[in-house]
């Protein structure tokens, strides 16, 4: 990529990181986008096929820099812990976004592989070296697929960000991990 397009396209990421932040997807328009970037709407189309895309890769990097992954030493402490940064996350302005980009990849078929490429495979990936470590230490069912593991671990935060049923704070994120966990710990 040229130096001019790489600047284009990180001026465009920060700008929309920067709306995300203030009011959400709908905040992040193209024309937003555009205005606050100094990037005209054409190159950004020509990098991205919906605000969607672009939104999803601006908050795929921003979430992977506000939920680093942890190293406490034992499967079920890094688990555990990833997932109360997960649900801490969620529960924040933060995870209000993330529901509006997921709502959004349902009525936006150019957007979703965005998501899926930025900002989901980039968080599975994170749960899996932790799911590796696990493995490598013995400490993990091993006939546990590494996907289901990170459904059952994760799935319930998002369940519960977007139906709202019940909180998203430190005490269920522990609850949750452990209830998942005595299911996937090896015996």
């Amino acid at each position: 990529m040229r130096p001019q397009s790489l600047r284009a396209r990180e001026s465009v990421l920060a700008a929309t990181c920067a709306l995300l932040h203030e009011g959400g997807l709908p905040a992040a328009t193209v024309d937003a986008i555009s205005a606050r970037s100094g990037v005209s709407k054409a190159t950004i189309y020509k990098h991205w096929p919906s605000r969607t895309a672009v939104a999803a890769e601006a908050f795929g990097a921003e979430m992977a820099h506000a939920v680093p992954s942890p190293d406490t030493g034992s499967a079920a402490g890094d688990l555990a812990e990833q997932v109360r940064r997960v649900s801490e996350f969620y529960a924040s302005p933060a995870g209000t976004t993330f529901a509006q980009l997921l709502a959004a990849c349902v009525t936006d078929p150019a957007g979703a592989p965005y998501f899926r490429e930025f900002f989901l495979a980039g968080r599975r990936e994170a749960v899996a070296l932790l799911w590796r470590r696990a493995l490598e230490r013995g400490e993990v069912d091993a006939g546990v697929d590494v996907e289901t593991a990170i459904d059952m671990l994760f799935g319930p935060l998002i369940f519960r960000l977007l139906s709202g049923h019940a909180p998203l704070g430190p005490a269920e994120a522990d609850a949750l991990a452990a209830a998942a966990l005595r299911g996937l710990l090896a015996r």
